[in-house]
């Protein structure tokens, strides 16, 4: 029997590749003589770089960046096995993980140093870069990013724009004669699991903006700044990006990053499942286990367990679902092909409790799943 465990991270307890480890454990303790593979993935947010530099054999490059106040802070990205392509997490450099709660305030928090890691690949020669745009603690539209890539984002009076998404309100042109990179001869790949615009009451300021530390007043503040910056790109780019789908990514990085650097928005996770070759690794597969810290509604749009399931469905596979916590709507899986959803909590458990015990709950739900599936497996043979 062949078991497939390809899980996202469980936020705040393991990541993806711990996770896979601990339901395997689980798997090993149920049926030892199962052949198991593990492929931990991700969505384009946290663990992107992981999963796509295991699975080719690549490496870890470490980079000190200006953090998303403008400290410095110890960032990373990936090269591939093929030494070709570059992977970053924008949430590396610029993730809202970075900055402490008291300190979250999207008007002043800058990409300045996920460009950084742009502009650090470029000039070892990567250009091809699959860019993961999840997590941020930003709402400047990529302007702190193309700052760092030599770009000028200036006032009324000629000077350059402070770093933050509130500065936008007062831009009122574009520089791009100094630009430390040449687009033209890049391919990057912008994995993005959200289809919001840039502006509006589904744009980046007002959907994300309060999970930064905005509140309201400040989140229709940014969205009238953005509304600006996309009326200045049009203006001097010829650019359209207000509306366009995923443009809102990332406190509007989407968007910087299609305008600028003529990058391509796909689903992260369906870039993440073909650089693994899910597909091919599926096909004789008889389940999947897959999963993540909190199953809810937004899980059946654009998430790991998403792709996972429709993969499988195509293929034939069956896939179970474990999560940290099980919320309201994640039966709309059942109609994306989930056969089973299970939560690893034994029973009334606090939330630190959970995060605590995560890797041996996993552990033990995932054999409890292995025993049951396999005991229906054998009464089918007699």
């Amino acid at each position: 029997m062949k078991i497939i465990i390809c899980p996202d991270s469980f936020k705040g307890s393991l990541s993806a590749s711990d996770a896979a480890a601990a339901i395997d454990a689980g798997v090993a303790s149920a049926f030892s003589d199962a052949k198991r593979e593990l492929i931990p993935l991700a969505d384009g947010g946290e663990g992107t770089v992981d999963a796509l530099t295991s699975v080719s054999g690549g490496q870890i490059i470490n980079l000190e960046v200006a953090g998303p106040l403008g400290e410095p802070v110890q960032a990373y990205y990936g090269v591939m096995g093929d030494g070709k392509t570059a992977v970053i997490e924008m949430a590396a450099a610029s993730g809202l993980d970075l900055v402490p709660s008291a300190k979250r305030d999207p008007r002043f928090t800058t990409t300045y140093g996920t460009g950084q890691l742009i502009l650090d690949a470029y000039n070892r020669g990567y250009r091809s870069l699959i860019i993961g745009i999840g997590g941020s603690a930003t709402n400047d539209a990529g302007t702190g990013a193309l700052s760092a890539l030599g770009v000028r984002f200036l006032d009324a009076h000629g000077q350059v724009l402070p770093p933050g998404g509130a500065a936008l309100a007062h831009l009122s042109k574009i520089d791009t004669s100094a630009m430390k990179i040449d687009p033209s001869i890049l391919n990057i790949r912008v994995a993005c699991d959200v289809t919001n615009p840039l502006v509006g009451p589904e744009g980046a300021s007002v959907v994300y903006g309060p999970q930064k530390g905005a509140s309201s007043e400040i989140a229709r503040e940014l969205d009238d700044a953005l509304k600006n910056f996309a009326s200045i790109v049009e203006r001097d780019l010829g650019i359209t990006i207000a509306n366009t789908p995923g443009a809102g990514a990332a406190g509007g990085l989407g968007a910087g990053l299609m305008a600028f650097l003529d990058a391509h928005l796909e689903s992260g996770i369906d870039i993440v499942l073909d650089v693994t070759r899910f597909d091919d690794r599926i096909n004789d597969a008889h389940l999947i286990l897959t999963g993540e810290g909190r199953v809810d509604r937004q899980t059946a749009f654009g998430k790991v367990i998403s792709g996972v399931l429709k993969r499988a469905k195509r293929a034939g596979v069956p896939v179970v679902v474990i999560a940290g916590g099980v919320g309201e709507g994640s039966e709309l899986l059942y109609p994306l092909g989930a056969t089973g959803i299970f939560s690893i909590a034994p029973g009334p458990i606090t939330l630190e409790e959970s995060i605590n015990s995560t890797r041996e709950l996993l552990s033990r739900t995932a054999e409890n799943i292995v025993r049951v599936y396999a005991a229906g497996r054998a009464s089918k043979s007699t």
